[in-house]
C-alpha cells in the first residue's frame, strides 16, 4: 500500500484564486454567511491573521471562512485522491497464473476502476465593489459598498466618502473647462451628490455604532440629509456634537448648502420663505432660481470631510 502510505495522515488540496487574485471567503454566521473575497498577500503581515466579516464584523480565524463551494471542493478532490491511490496500491496485487498441463487451472485477477469520483470544481462569484483598505492595505472585494476591513477590522465608512467627494471634485473641475448651460448643471450634480455622500457616510457609520446609541430601534431612521435634524438627533443618540471642530461660518456654510439642495431636489431649485428662514441669505428672492458657484461646493467638500473626520473619531472613544 504505497500509495495510501505516502499520503500520510493528510492530503494538501490546492484552493486557488480567481483570474483576479482574489479568494472566496464567506461568513460562518448562519444569519449572515455573507461572501466576500480578499488578495491574500496584501494587507496585515503577520501570522495568524484573524479574518473580520465586512459584513457583519464577526471575527474568527480564516479557516472558519471557507465557502460552501470550496468545502465541496475540497470533499470531492479528496475522496479522488484517496480512492485514486487505493486503485494503484490494488493494481500492484494483480496476478495472472497460466494453467499448467492438459487439465490445468489458471487464476489470475484484474483490478478495474469504474468511474472516477468527479471533482467538484467552483468558479468564484463576481463582486459590486473593490477596496484597497486605507489602514492596512488589504485588497478585497464585497457586495454593496461599506464594510469592514477583513484584516485589520476598520470600517470603510470615512474611505469610501473621501473616494466619493474626490469623484465631486473631479466634477467641478470638469465644470470649469466647459460653457455656462454645461458648468451649471455639474455644479448643482456636484452639491447633489456631495450631500447624498455624506448622508450615505452618517448613516452607515451610526449603523456600525447602533449598540453605543441611547435608542438603537431610532438608529435605523436616522437621516443626514436634513442637517439641522441629523445634529439634534446624533447629539440625543450619541452624545456626538455635529458642530464640533467647525467654526459657526463653517455650520453656516453647511447648511446653507444642504438647503440648496433640498431647494434642488423639490422645488425645482427655486427659493421659497424656509430656504430665506433657515440660511439667512441676504441676496436670496422668493420665487428665483437659487445660485451655485463652484468655489461654494467646494467650500462644502471641505467642511464635510472635516465634520466626517470628527464625528469618525468621536464614534471611535
Amino acid at each position: 500500500m504505497d500509495n495510501i502510505r505516502r499520503l500520510g495522515n493528510k492530503i494538501n488540496i490546492p484552493i486557488q484564486p480567481d483570474e483576479e487574485r482574489f479568494t472566496g471567503r464567506e461568513c460562518p454566521i448562519p444569519e449572515c454567511e455573507g461572501y466576500f473575497k480578499v488578495e491574500f498577500g496584501t494587507g496585515l503581515k503577520e501570522e495568524n491573521v484573524p479574518c473580520h466579516c465586512p459584513y457583519c464584523g464577526h471575527i474568527a480565524l480564516h479557516d472558519h471562512f471557507w465557502t460552501k463551494e470550496q468545502i465541496e471542493y475540497a470533499k470531492s478532490f479528496a475522496l479522488r485522491t484517496l480512492t485514486d491511490a487505493i486503485h494503484k496500491d490494488l493494481k500492484k496485487l494483480e496476478f495472472n497464473y497460466k494453467p499448467r498441463g492438459t487439465f490445468g487451472i489458471g487464476v489470475s485477477m484484474k483490478v478495474k476502476q469504474g468511474n472516477a469520483i468527479p471533482i467538484r470544481y467552483y468558479r468564484e462569484k463576481k463582486l459590486e465593489t473593490e477596496v484597497v483598505c486605507g489602514n492596512c492595505t488589504l485588497r478585497y472585494a464585497i457586495y454593496g459598498v461599506f464594510a469592514f476591513c477583513p484584516d485589520c477590522g476598520q470600517h470603510n465608512s470615512l474611505q469610501i466618502l473621501n473616494k466619493n467627494l474626490e469623484l465631486v471634485s473631479k466634477m467641478l473641475e470638469i465644470a470649469s473647462t466647459t460653457e455656462k448651460d454645461m458648468a451649471d448643471h455639474l455644479v448643482r450634480n456636484a452639491l447633489e451628490d456631495c450631500i447624498s455622500s455624506f448622508d450615505g457616510f452618517g448613516r452607515e457609520l451610526c449603523k456600525v455604532y447602533a449598540n453605543k446609541a441611547s435608542n438603537p430601534d431610532k438608529v435605523e431612521k436616522l437621516s443626514f440629509q436634513n442637517i439641522d435634524k441629523a445634529k439634534n438627533l446624533l447629539n440625543i443618540l450619541f452624545g456626538i456634537d455635529l458642530m464640533s471642530g467647525i467654526t459657526e461660518n463653517e455650520w453656516r456654510t453647511v447648511v446653507s448648502g444642504f438647503q440648496k439642495r433640498h431647494l434642488l431636489s423639490h422645488k425645482m431649485g427655486i427659493i421659497d420663505n424656509e430656504y430665506i428662514q433657515k440660511t439667512d441669505d441676504a441676496e436670496a428672492i422668493v420665487g428665483r432660481k437659487v445660485c451655485i458657484s463652484e468655489d461654494e461646493v467646494k467650500r462644502l467638500i471641505e467642511i464635510i470631510h472635516k465634520i466626517a473626520c470628527n464625528i469618525s473619531e468621536e464614534f471611535k472613544k
